[in-house]
């Protein structure tokens, strides 16, 4: 894929194609790692971490404990 670099105030800049920001669930505000590898700019999207997740988690979002049945084989609950 292709795009144009332009400059973007004293920077210079390029817009990620939304499919590609789609596909790696990258979002405005969202974090990336950009490398260079023998030569090349490699982005890198930043995966959550789990307290990132927790921290998300609030009294209006949590939701209760979920059965999922009795034991079907050997399990020991």
């Amino acid at each position: 894929m292709q795009v144009v670099v332009q400059k973007w105030g004293n920077s210079l800049g390029f817009r990620i194609p939304s499919i590609w920001a789609k596909d790696n669930d990258v979002q405005n505000g969202s974090k990336v790692e950009v490398i260079v590898e023998k030569g090349r700019m490699v982005i890198i999207p930043k995966k959550k971490s789990l307290d990132d997740m927790l921290a998300l988690v609030t009294d209006e979002n949590i939701h209760s404990e979920i059965s999922t049945g009795c034991a079907v084989g050997k399990e020991e609950w």
